[in-house]
C-alpha cells in the first residue's frame, strides 16, 4: 500500500509478475476494509437504534447483508470497468494483455479504498486512484503517458455521457413512478 502511495511508478513496475491471487487477495482486502468503514458511515444514525429481534431485512443482518452485496457488486463492476479501460488501452496501443491493464485498475484504487469513505473528501481519493490508474497502465502496458491518459479519459469519459444522459433524462422527464397496486386473481 506504501509504495502505491508514496512511489507507485516503482511499485507498478515491481507488481508487473505479481501472480493473480496477490492481485486479488490484495484488492479484497482493501475492498473488505472500505466497504465495511463506508457502511458504518452510512449506517452511524441507524447503528444506536438496532435491535435484535428486528427481521431479516432490518438490524443487524441487514447490516451484514448490505456489506455483503456491496462487496460483491464493488468487486463485479470494478472488473467490468478494468474490462472496459483494456478495450481502450487496446484501441490506443497497449499490448501487454488484459492482466496488466487488470494490475492497474486495482492497484491503483489504493488512494479511494483506503480513504474513499470518508464524507466530503472521498472524491479527492477518487481522483487520486484514476491518476494511479493512468501510472499503472503506463508502466505496465508500456505505453507513453499520452497514449494511457487518452486510453483511460475515453475509458471513463464513454462511462460517463451515458450515465449523464440518463440522469438529466431522469430529472427533467415528468416520469413519476408510482407503486403498482397488487391484485390477486381469483
Amino acid at each position: 500500500m506504501k509504495g502505491f502511495l508514496l512511489d507507485p511508478v516503482a511499485t507498478f513496475r515491481q507488481a508487473s509478475d505479481d501472480k493473480p491471487c496477490v492481485l486479488f487477495s490484495y484488492f479484497g482486502a482493501l475492498l473488505l476494509l472500505n466497504t465495511l468503514l463506508s457502511a458504518l458511515v452510512a449506517f452511524i444514525p441507524e447503528i444506536g437504534n438496532l435491535k435484535m429481534s428486528e427481521t431479516i431485512l432490518s438490524g443487524p443482518a441487514f447490516l451484514f447483508l448490505t456489506i455483503i452485496f456491496l462487496m460483491i457488486a464493488a468487486f463485479i463492476l470494478t472488473i467490468i470497468v478494468a474490462a472496459w479501460v483494456h478495450l481502450w488501452v487496446y484501441i490506443f496501443g497497449g499490448r501487454k494483455g488484459i492482466l496488466q491493464t487488470l494490475r492497474a485498475v486495482l492497484y491503483g484504487n489504493t488512494p479511494y479504498l483506503l480513504l474513499g469513505w470518508i464524507p466530503l473528501v472521498g472524491i479527492v481519493f477518487a481522483l487520486w486512484s484514476i491518476a494511479l490508474g493512468i501510472l499503472g497502465v503506463r508502466e505496465l502496458q508500456e505505453m507513453s503517458t499520452q497514449s494511457a491518459v487518452l486510453a483511460v479519459a475515453a475509458a471513463i469519459i464513454t462511462l460517463l455521457i451515458p450515465l449523464a444522459l440518463l440522469a438529466t433524462w431522469l430529472m427533467t422527464s415528468n416520469m413519476v413512478f408510482l407503486p403498482v397496486p397488487f391484485s390477486r386473481a381469483g
